[in-house]
């Protein structure tokens, strides 16, 4: 039976097909102005056969629930879902999307127990890391790889984007090399996570979810902070849609 998850987010839409537990396609695109049709394009591209059931998470869920009769799940469920199937052992989730971050944690059987989320400023977040990688003139694709971490006395202090966009600018005035400036991002994004997880709780094992885990330098920066490993997937921002997935 074919069945798929779609995980409707701020910045990007996420869309996994799965058939006898195995994902037969996945399709990723930007929300864009009109999140409905390009749901509704991904469904009808679904590697050729319509899915027999569909359930949606992410910002959007609601979208697809009242305009498509689709139903839908919180994305702590869904990622956590995702996570478990990949990795039995998980624990912990740590998942940066585009304008949240999510620290969930679970018992042995894969249930939620505990979560805290920072969704009020898009600090710490991959939108913060997109415009902080402009302002610094760097791909978002090569701003992980462009300085080592924990490689930096500078400290980026301001919990607001735009002040800490501000901040930037001003180290770029004082003649602060890019690299450092770049490696006091993300740690100060560490930082951030760092404290959801204390207030969670810290069990192995740990799994980095969402696009921002493909970032090099923040994933050595966690397991640095955390003196623990962070397990990683080939795909991390599929892990919401997988989830939803298997709940259909």
């Amino acid at each position: 039976m074919r069945v798929a998850g779609i995980d409707i987010g701020s910045r990007y839409i996420k869309f996994a097909v799965i058939e006898d537990g195995r994902v037969v396609s996945f399709e990723k695109n930007e929300t864009g102005h009109d999140p409905l049709n390009t749901c509704r394009s991904m469904i009808e591209r679904a590697a050729g056969v319509r899915p027999v059931r569909i359930v949606a998470t992410g910002y959007g869920r609601y979208l697809m629930e009242i305009h498509g009769d689709i139903p839908a799940i919180t994305e702590i469920k869904a990622v956590a879902r995702g996570a478990k199937s990949l990795f039995p052992s998980c624990r912990t989730v740590v998942d940066i999307g585009g304008q949240d971050t999510k620290v969930v944690a679970l018992d042995e059987r894969g249930m939620v127990t505990g979560f805290e989320m920072n969704d009020r400023c898009a600090a710490g977040t991959g939108k913060f890391l997109e415009i902080m990688a402009r302002t610094l003139g760097y791909t978002i694709e090569d701003f992980g790889k462009s300085c080592e971490a924990g490689n930096t006395d500078v400290k980026i202090n301001s919990m607001c984007t735009v002040f800490a966009e501000s901040e930037v600018v001003g180290l770029i005035a004082k003649g602060v090399p890019r690299e450092e400036i770049a490696a006091a991002i993300h740690d100060s994004i560490t930082g951030r996570v760092m404290s959801l997880m204390k207030r969670v709780g810290l069990d192995d094992d740990i799994v980095f979810a969402g696009g921002c885990a493909r970032n090099i330098c923040l994933a050595t920066l966690l397991e640095k902070r955390i003196e623990k490993p962070v397990h990683i997937c080939e795909a991390p921002e599929m892990l919401a849609a997988l989830g939803a997935a298997l709940y259909a």
